[in-house]
């Protein structure tokens, strides 16, 4: 007896495998991932306490906030572009907030020093904060405003809050820094009084 059209089909799905009817789904698509800048001076030390984040997705340096498109370190570090050494983090809402990033990154910087961090001088080395959105505008500025009202330690915020702009990688021999180059990274956070100075503003609560 020849077999129905129905039964056809069923009998070549069976036949064919994985691909055609009957075959496992597609996996579930990796979820959403959304994006955070952040400067904080040497972007080397940046991209280490962001890394250390559980919902870090990545961490990327580069360049943002100035003028001249596609720079290089050296241009940047002249002071010349405008630009600041930044860090671009992606990250899961799902782990981690936009909110924990923020706390994150207060407790990592000198937020009183205007146009450098420890012993890097330059507007390339400000503090700022890039958001990305509306939602990220509000949380940084609130964010900014409840540090300031509570005064945890001597001297204004002088931390930018400021749209985030195009965004230019920096060189290969930057990323990972801290992890492809830890020897002379050590050295560099430790000559530069980075976590003396930390210890001094947040105590115990510095990261």
């Amino acid at each position: 007896m020849k077999p129905s059209g129905f039964a056809t089909l069923v009998l070549a799905a069976l036949l064919a495998g994985p691909g055609v009817a009957g075959a496992q789904a597609p996996p579930a698509s990796a979820a959403a991932t959304a994006k955070a800048t952040f400067a904080g001076g040497c972007f080397w030390c940046v991209e280490e306490f962001f890394d250390k984040v559980p919902g870090v997705v990545a961490t990327v340096s580069g360049y943002t906030g100035g003028r001249t498109k596609n720079p290089t370190y050296e241009q940047v570090t002249s002071g010349a572009t405008g630009h600041a050494e930044a860090v671009e983090v992606e990250y899961d809402p799902a782990k981690v907030t936009y909110q924990k990033l923020l706390e994150v990154f207060w407790r990592n910087v000198d937020p009183t020093q205007k146009d450098g961090q420890f012993c890097d001088f330059g507007s390339q080395y400000r503090t700022a904060i890039f958001f990305h959105n509306e939602e990220q505008r509000r949380l940084a500025e609130a964010s900014r405003a409840a540090l300031a009202k509570s005064k945890p330690f001597r001297g204004e915020i002088v931390t930018q809050v400021a749209k985030a702009e195009a965004f230019y990688p920096a060189e290969a021999y930057h990323q990972n820094f801290h992890v492809t180059n830890p020897v002379r990274y050590k050295f560099y956070k430790s000559g530069c009084g980075r976590e003396a100075r930390l210890r001094e503003l947040w105590g115990s609560r510095a990261n």
